[in-house]
């Protein structure tokens, strides 16, 4: 690097790590993005020169859901093995984030020293990123000719703030098209459950790997409202389905065009799990096998995972006055789907019949709310006992449970809806409602995830 980039790296880091420490000392967030995006200004090949500063990989996680569980549980398991790992555990999965976390770890002069840098990226900046670190010098790829290895792990793609970012196969072609100019030495891990992944993969020319559940007893009892992709990738055609684990994810092939589940490289029947939910099963093994390409020794990776507690606001306990509380981050219809479905698994034991759930409709969670109606409320409602509801759209999730109780009101008993605009008073409510002996359960989309954690532990994560 010459003398000019040098002092140009410098200022940029110098300015960024001055701009975090203000924000900091002076309480106004955690500094997760702006200093990215002004170093970022000041020298716009930053990013691609942190990567290659790490020594052994960097491990990109992305998908819809489980981004920030599957991110924490591989970090631990390498923490675990001995490696100095990188992260961007504020959730800030932007660019800008991404730089942000990174010059968390490097020397005043840019200097970097990382095994792994694990960063979760927004599904729809993937591209993005990859062309960000394909800067060509003399005609060929600086990611190629890196000594650093690179990982792509993807997890699924579902429906997810359509006002951002429009249907899945769109999605995925965009990522197919970022994916198809990186080394061969690039290792991809997905989702074979997921049939748009497992198409995915089998158009590339790099290594890939799959995970995915063979547990037919885990099958729904019939595909939800709310699946996604149930055609066939590669033809169009509709899929014939032998079972579905949640949404369109299950094992599937297709009639017309012989189109199949691909191979999955793990048994998932072997992997234990500690949080709840098929959901946080996929993360599991996620992390699991991406551990495995990493030459992680298995009892090392199955006791990380058996101590392993969860992210901020997925499926995080918590012990508020003595009532135990569960936060599930419910933000998309399938995701909300599945916390249900975890949910009523631990009413049916008689151990939970208090839900909290706040909608908001801000930046973060998308502005969009209409997919509310594509969730299954009827399954929480069915179960009866008392559901509160909050947040800047309550009412909007109100007419939905309302609508949902009309529906089966013959099927339930012992229903009771409660509204509260005043968060801090919903929160109050549904914790003097719910029993000593019982779990409180907390259903919020992002930004009312951030605001109740707020409000429950007193301090603010970002």
């Amino acid at each position: 690097m010459q003398l000019r980039d040098r002092v140009r790296l410098g200022l940029a880091v110098g300015v960024a790590k001055a701009v975090t420490t203000t924000v900091r000392s002076l309480r106004l967030g955690a500094a997760s993005v702006m200093p990215g995006e002004i170093s970022r200004r000041l020298h716009p090949r930053l990013l691609p020169l942190l990567f290659d500063q790490v020594s052994k990989g960097v491990i990109l996680i992305v998908g819809t859901n489980g981004k920030t569980t599957t991110s924490l549980l591989l970090k631990n398991i390498l923490e675990a093995s001995g490696y100095l790992v990188v992260h961007n555990a504020s959730g800030a999965n932007l660019i800008n984030g991404l730089i942000t976390a990174l010059l968390t770890s490097t020397t005043m002069t840019g200097r970097l020293t990382a095994d792994y840098a694990i960063l979760e990226v927004d599904e729809n900046i993937l591209p993005l990123v990859l062309q960000d670190c394909q800067l060509k010098e003399e005609g060929r790829s600086k990611l190629a000719d890196s000594k650093t290895s690179l990982y792509i792990l993807g997890l699924n793609l579902f429906r997810d703030q359509l006002d951002r970012y429009g249907e899945v196969d769109t999605i995925a072609q965009r990522w197919q098209s970022a994916i198809a100019p990186l080394a061969k030495t690039t290792t991809i891990i997905l989702n074979a459950d997921d049939p748009t992944l497992s198409y995915l993969g089998q158009q590339l020319a790099q290594k890939v790997v799959y995970f995915g559940l063979n547990e037919p007893e885990l099958y729904l009892e019939a595909i939800p409202h709310a699946v996604d992709s149930i055609y066939c990738p590669s033809c169009g055609h509709l899929l014939n389905y032998r079972g579905v684990y949640l949404s369109h994810l299950g094992d599937y092939q297709c009639p017309s065009c012989k189109f199949e589940k691909s191979q999955s490289a793990v048994d998932s029947k072997e992997w234990s799990q500690i949080l709840i939910g098929v959901y946080n099963k996929y993360n599991t093994l996620a992390a699991g096998l991406l551990a495995q390409q990493l030459g992680i020794d298995s009892n090392k990776i199955h006791h990380t995972i058996k101590n392993f507690k969860a992210a901020f606001g997925r499926a995080e306990e918590l012990n508020i006055n003595g009532k135990q509380v569960r936060i599930l981050l419910s933000k998309n219809p399938v995701g909300m789907n599945e916390t249900i479905r975890a949910v009523n698994e631990v009413k049916k034991a008689g151990k939970s019949s208090v839900t909290l759930l706040v909608l908001n409709d801000r930046i973060p969670d998308g502005t969009d709310v209409s997919w509310i109606w594509d969730v299954d409320t009827e399954e929480l409602v069915e179960l009866g006992g008392k559901l509160i509801v909050s947040g800047d759209r309550l009412y909007d999730m109100a007419l939905r449970l309302q609508y949902s109780y009309q529906e089966i009101s013959e099927h339930t008993t012992d229903y009771e809806l409660i509204v509260k605009e005043d968060l801090p008073q919903a929160i109050a409510t549904a914790l003097e409602q719910t029993p000593s002996d019982e779990t409180l359960h907390i259903l919020p989309t992002y930004s009312a995830m951030l605001e109740v954690r707020e409000i429950l532990v007193g301090r603010k994560i970002l």
